[in-house]
């Protein structure tokens, strides 16, 4: 059975693009956890009209890929109890904080 995103002829993945230019595909379920790329994604912003890219101007790249990580590791781990923390560089933490904030997460 197809998903409500593939029904609509959306792909199964979204690109996440940084201010600095660097692009992480992620899946499409795994990066919809952020409320704002749920939101991009879905109404009438310009990354629906792009092909399911949304371009991050704030975002750097490092922190932009620590992020996506962090989609999939959340992904991969929903429906787990024990789930070990990921390992977060200490000098990221701040900015991290700022996207995840930003990205409604």
């Amino acid at each position: 059975m197809a998903s409500s995103s593939q029904k609509q002829g959306s792909s199964k993945y979204v690109t996440l693009i940084s201010s600095d230019g660097f692009e992480f595909v992620v899946l499409r379920e795994a990066a919809c956890i952020s409320k704002a790329i749920k939101k991009m994604l879905a109404g009438s912003f310009l990354e629906t009209k792009r092909g399911d890219r949304c371009h991050f101007e704030e975002i750097n790249g490092i922190v932009l890929e620590k992020v996506a990580e962090y989609f999939c590791y959340n992904h991969k781990n929903r429906n787990r109890e024990d789930v070990p923390d990921m390992e977060i560089p200490p000098e990221l933490c701040l900015e991290l904080l700022m996207a995840a904030d930003y990205l409604d997460t």
